[in-house]
């Protein structure tokens, strides 16, 4: 996994709207999270405030996320007015998204968190997890509070997530795995049965189970989200995942950092009663690291891929690759 990126998720039972609006006032940041307080206002998106994991004051901005389909924003920090070095993108998915047809309402919140290598403090890295999971738990309290709920809502699914780093161009990556017609090149699980186009084609699984797959990018901000759609018709299941593709220069605010991460976003039942396609993350897992070796090796770089799974700023790599 790679150990520079961070996501925390929850289901909230509240709607995306509502959520959505929350979200985008950054003074409501004084409800939930640990310890940012927005103090100033400096314009319409932007406030200065306490940090939680920082004794300096940080400038909070948000932006909004555009796409038909849910609702996104992101999260700037910075020490500086406009020079920001943290982003968080936001994604609020509705149920409907992850299970159409479905009856249930609310929303599941997915967050996901960048740390730069060359700005991370031990405090920083050895807390994130502990704070982000805690603030989570926090949002979704109040919103459900807000909602009429005395205590915390159960949602259908669980979000799970597979991060690795692409040391590879980021158009390369999208234009390769937009394509159907290279699944059957990364994806260990799935053989081409019948004619397979860009966009969809059916294939059998490893349990020569028929299963229809299609495929749609959509661009959100400066990165790229990857939809792929998986239906088996003879036992009407649908499984849908989602992965962004987001360079790493955009990530940790260094122009210099190349390729970028893939990020992927994975819905399971609470239940357990997946039993036909995916049916752990490490099946995610497995075909990203298909993924990263394939892609730097059209790249042309072949090194990259013993460095392991996490981005490494060029002087790091340097003295990996001098040990």
């Amino acid at each position: 996994m790679e150990k520079n990126t961070f996501a925390t998720s929850a289901y909230i039972a509240t709607s995306p709207k509502s959520a959505f609006d929350y979200l985008c006032s950054l003074k409501n940041l004084d409800e939930w999270t640990l310890y940012s307080r927005m103090q100033e206002q400096v314009d319409e998106d932007t406030w200065l405030g306490t940090a939680s994991g920082y004794h300096k004051n940080l400038y909070y901005h948000v932006k909004k996320l555009e796409n038909p389909l849910f609702y996104g924003i992101e999260w700037h920090c910075g020490l500086e007015y406009q020079k920001y070095f943290q982003v968080y993108p936001v994604l609020l998915f509705p149920t409907d998204y992850i299970e159409p047809g479905t009856d249930e309402k609310g929303v599941y919140f997915h967050w996901l968190s960048f740390v730069d290598p060359k700005r991370q403090t031990q405090m920083i890295m050895q807390g994130i997890h502990t704070v982000h999971t805690s603030e989570c738990r926090s949002l979704k309290g109040n919103l459900e509070r807000k909602a009429g709920l005395t205590s915390a809502a159960k949602g259908r699914h669980l979000i799970d997530t597979d991060t690795i780093y692409v040391d590879a161009p980021i158009e390369i990556g999208i234009e390769y795995l937009k394509d159907l017609k290279n699944v059957d090149q990364w994806a260990h699980l799935l053989r081409p049965n019948g004619d397979i186009t860009s966009e969809s084609g059916e294939f059998k699984d490893e349990y020569d189970q028929k299963v229809k797959v299609s495929v749609r990018v959509h661009s959100l901000s400066k990165y790229y989200l990857l939809e792929q759609e998986h239906l088996y018709p003879d036992y009407e299941y649908y499984q849908r995942s989602v992965a962004l593709l987001i360079p790493t220069a955009y990530a940790f605010a260094d122009p210099e950092a190349s390729g970028f991460i893939l990020h992927r976003i994975t819905f399971w039942k609470v239940d357990n009663s997946v039993t036909h396609g995916k049916l752990q993350i490490e099946d995610f897992g497995a075909e990203s690291m298909n993924i990263k070796r394939l892609l730097e090796a059209k790249a042309g770089n072949l090194k990259s891929f013993d460095r392991g799974m996490s981005y490494l700023p060029k002087i790091e790599e340097s003295l990996v690759i001098g040990h």
